[in-house]
């Protein structure tokens, strides 16, 4: 703009020097209240599309029955009839369209009202529960068996009772495995998303990716167990709770306690391998030679016993083959990751069930730590209905801090309680989740707290967050830490982001106002997302005191265009997304 500022003053006398003009914006209402503000960006009937399939989710019986009617809609009526009915309600309300030609529009539409997208290919396969189970277990358990051993935790081995992880489960996407084919399959797909983003999102927007979706499940579930089990030698010889680096110990104090052990050949070998700092032990185990090399998990991840010197193994039995199977899912994710950095597109790892997660945030922090060292490129998801989710914050943190790379995170809910709550009550171990709703929201803003504090502080601009919330208090609350902290709805820390064809009341008028704001967009053919549509309809009627709201604000719309003659109201936005 200086330079565009300087022509206009230099050029010769009669000839105009065109400028670009700046973007619309406008004032934020954060009570969030406005009609007039939340659907500019809508035609009139698709706020009657949407009045309807709230309406339509607010009817028990049909929603709890809903697979099954669409199944014999589809019997009745036929697969080409069916297709323009679900485009005309559920899946036109909810999913941007079947390929990346057919999303265009959708995606233009909100880039001229200030919104991006987060793309994600939504096709999932219609298991039966048996099935699932099946599955699911078959690729839990090791080839050489899951035989109980000394030190083994329970959280971290597959149950047969809900082994289908779509168990109470409304929200989240599941993968359940079924070969390595399949696998390859998979990270084909998320690549493919990634060049749509390229092409059709100018770099803007982000993509999920899900760790189940590119490998074994027993894999996360021994490494998961591997992480715990480390902490609890830590606590064992430290005292204190939590991950190993928040002990802050150094190779010094390691050796004291183990004492003459520390002189024996393999703990010396041990302590050679151990990932150390200026300020003190940051992993007991080195994690890039793991990421990196052939190095086989059995051997790897042993520690000496400090009763008796010997070195024990932490993983649980693993077969050469299942060796194999864990570079081949790291393989796939750091391709994933490799594609996106080329076409400067984001990738968002989606958190998953609480046995999984230690695994899956080690590797995503492990990612971070290769790949954010000059730019924001891989970001972790952490759930903040876990009770111990503002532990792990801090600690990665930390570990970004000193590692010098820049920490992108987004903060959710969470999509497990239900099941997480039931599987830990039947197993016999702690439930890991708040007790509450209100608990929930706390941990929730005690996070973003802690996060924001830093912003101008001593990370300056190598954090980033997205608050991914459909609560108003939480996204003005965010907001208001902005204002505490000097940070400008432009300065690329914070954005926000809700589903496509949901809170449509939020986004919107966040992005028209300058904010950072993002709609998780689904997209595929309409049969191959049934099961996602399924789960929406399911999760609307779970939010019906959310969405009381939205209702209420969509009849105003439409009522308003009625009698002021705005009924044939066409969409066009001038604004430009941060």
């Amino acid at each position: 703009m200086a330079l565009l500022r300087r022509l206009a003053v230099n050029a010769p006398r009669g000839v105009r020097v065109l400028s670009t003009p700046p973007p619309s914006r406008d004032e934020l209402d954060l009570t969030f209240n406005s009609p007039r503000d939340a659907f500019k960006s809508k035609k009139t009937s698709e706020l009657v599309r949407a009045y309807l399939v709230y309406q339509i989710c607010s009817i028990n019986w049909v929603v709890e029955n809903n697979a099954m009617l669409m199944k014999r809609l589809r019997q009745l009526v036929g697969q080409r009839l069916f297709e323009a009915i679900m485009k005309a309600t559920f899946y036109g309300q909810f999913v941007a369209g079947e390929d990346q030609i057919k999303i265009q529009p959708t995606l233009d539409r909100l880039r001229s009202f200030g919104v991006k997208p987060i793309l994600d290919y939504s096709v999932e396969e219609d298991l039966s529960q048996e099935e699932a189970e099946k599955r699911e277990v078959s690729a839990s358990i090791s080839t050489c068996g899951d035989t109980q051993e000394e030190g083994q935790l329970k959280q971290y081995h597959v149950e047969q009772r809900f082994a289908d992880r779509r168990y109470k489960v409304t929200s989240a996407r599941t993968y359940f495995y079924l070969n390595e084919a399949s696998c390859e399959k998979n990270m084909e797909a998320f690549m493919n998303s990634i060049d749509t983003v390229a092409k059709i999102t100018k770099s803007t927007g982000l993509m999920a990716v899900k760790l189940t979706a590119l490998g074994r499940p027993q894999l996360l579930l021994q490494l998961s167990e591997v992480i715990m089990r480390a902490r609890s030698y830590m606590q064992q010889i430290a005292g204190g709770t939590g991950n190993v680096l928040a002990h802050h110990k150094t190779i010094e104090d390691l050796q004291r306690y183990l004492g003459d052990y520390s002189a024996r050949p393999e703990v010396q070998d041990f302590m050679n391998k151990v990932t150390s700092d200026t300020e003190g032990i940051v992993h007991l185990f080195p994690w890039s030679n793991i990421l990196d090399k052939d190095m086989g998990l059995s051997d790897s991840f042993r520690v000496p016993d400090p009763k008796t010197g010997q070195m024990r193994r932490l993983i649980s039995q693993i077969s050469p083959k299942e060796e194999e199977m864990f570079r081949n899912m790291l393989r796939r994710l750091n391709n994933i990751i490799q594609v996106a950095n080329e076409h400067d597109v984001r990738i968002m790892i989606d958190a998953e069930q609480t046995y999984f997660q230690p695994a899956i945030s080690r590797i995503c922090l492990e990612m971070m730590r290769r790949y954010n060292k000059n730019k924001f490129l891989v970001f972790n998801t952490y759930q903040t209905y876990l009770k111990n989710t503002y532990n792990e914050i801090v600690t990665d943190l930390e570990q970004a801090q000193r590692q010098n790379f820049y920490w992108g995170a987004k903060l959710v809910r969470g999509a497990y309680i239900e099941q997480e709550r039931a599987r830990s009550a039947a197993m016999g171990y702690e439930d890991p989740t708040c007790e509450s709703v209100d608990a929930t929201t706390a941990s929730f803003h005690r996070c973003l707290k802690e996060i924001l504090s830093r912003v101008k502080n001593e990370q300056n601009d190598r954090l980033g967050i997205m608050v991914a919330s459909h609560n108003e208090d939480t996204v003005r609350y965010a907001i208001q830490l902005m204002k505490e902290h000097g940070i400008g709805p432009g300065d690329k820390v914070v954005c926000f982001g809700q589903l496509l064809g949901m809170c449509d009341h939020i986004t919107f008028p966040l992005g028209q106002a300058g904010y950072s704001a993002y709609k998780y967009v689904p997209y595929g053919p309409v049969l191959e997302v049934l099961p996602y549509l399924s789960r929406r309809a399911n999760e609307n009627r779970g939010f019906l005191q959310k969405i009381k709201k939205e209702k209420g604000l969509l009849l105003k719309e439409i009522f308003r265009r009625m009698f002021s003659g705005q009924l044939f109201y066409k969409p066009s936005g001038n604004y430009t997304p941060v």
